[in-house]
């Protein structure tokens, strides 16, 4: 009897360590929210609301959790109160409209590397982004007409999403140019895949700005596949989720990486202190200008 009684504890012991959260993100309506952003705070853990806005989340203890997605406020939940997540929509101030007399009579690649070195590798949830500095030559072709990134995927098809940032007074990315979310379809295979703004009307500030490409934790974009494990005789199930987004090796500053709902600029300093160029790994992105 003390045997059971023993057992039973244990198992619930196990089951509260390892706990999974399942909830569902939904906006004022009740209609559910796809591809939100979802992380455990200041961690590098994190899921994605699928196309029914539902999640599923595999922590060990009680966390809070924070919900962003472009076009609604941002929220802080604890993970024990996340089976249904209304999300309240971002309120913007109404700007003039602007008729847009766009030639394209111009075109002008930016963002290309002396090196042709590029490497894919899975990164978990934590995402970077690439910043293009301004110049006066790009007033001839202010507007972003194309954004290329290089990707591998074993899946025919997998989904990502591309973020466009201005930059915050602490030179980290700020303020989404975007209202709402830019999702990719990506093709099977490693290859650079063009994706077109045209529509967006998207003007490069004078500022300067990032980009970003973040990877979907969603069913569509998983692969399963059953491998040889470190014991012998045993096997067990690898997960990817694609597409993987290369990167290049450059000679950089900083680098910017989204990690627990934050952006945090990473950088090398020397004995006193002073920030050194080094080599890192920067993601693989181009933008196509156009006037």
């Amino acid at each position: 009897m003390k045997e059971n009684r023993f057992l039973g504890f244990l198992l619930l012991c196990l089951s509260s360590v390892f706990a999974q959260v399942k909830g569902k993100v939904v906006d004022e309506n009740n209609q559910p929210i796809p591809y939100v952003n979802i992380w455990v705070e200041n961690e590098n853990v994190s899921t994605t609301s699928d196309v029914d806005g539902h999640f599923t989340l595999n922590i060990n203890e009680e966390k809070t959790l924070l919900f962003t997605s472009l076009g609604f406020e941002k929220k802080k939940l604890k993970s024990s109160l996340v089976s249904i997540v209304q999300l309240v929509p971002s309120t913007y101030e109404l700007s003039e409209v602007a008729i847009v007399n766009k030639k394209e009579t111009k075109r002008k690649e930016i963002g290309l590397t002396e090196n042709s070195i590029h490497q894919a590798f899975e990164n978990g949830p934590k995402f970077d982004a690439k910043f293009f500095p301004y110049k006066p030559i790009y007033k001839k072709t202010k507007y972003i007409k194309r954004v290329a990134i290089f990707t591998e995927n074993a899946l025919e098809e997998a989904f990502v999403k591309i973020h466009f940032y201005a930059i915050n007074t602490d030179g980290l990315p700020g303020e989404e140019l975007l209202k709402k979310d830019y999702i990719a379809t990506v093709k099977k295979g490693s290859k650079k895949s063009w994706h077109d703004l045209s529509d967006l009307n998207l003007v490069f500030p004078q500022e300067g700005l990032f980009v970003a490409v973040e990877r979907l934790f969603i069913e569509k974009n998983k692969l399963e596949k059953t491998v040889i494990a470190n014991e012998p005789n045993k096997t067990k199930t690898q997960r990817t989720y694609y597409p993987l987004p290369f990167y290049s090796f450059v000679e950089g500053l900083y680098t910017y990486t989204f990690l627990g709902g934050k952006w945090i600029k990473e950088v090398k300093r020397d004995s006193n202190g002073n920030a050194v160029k080094t080599s890192v790994f920067e993601p693989a992105i181009h933008l196509l200008l156009t006037n």
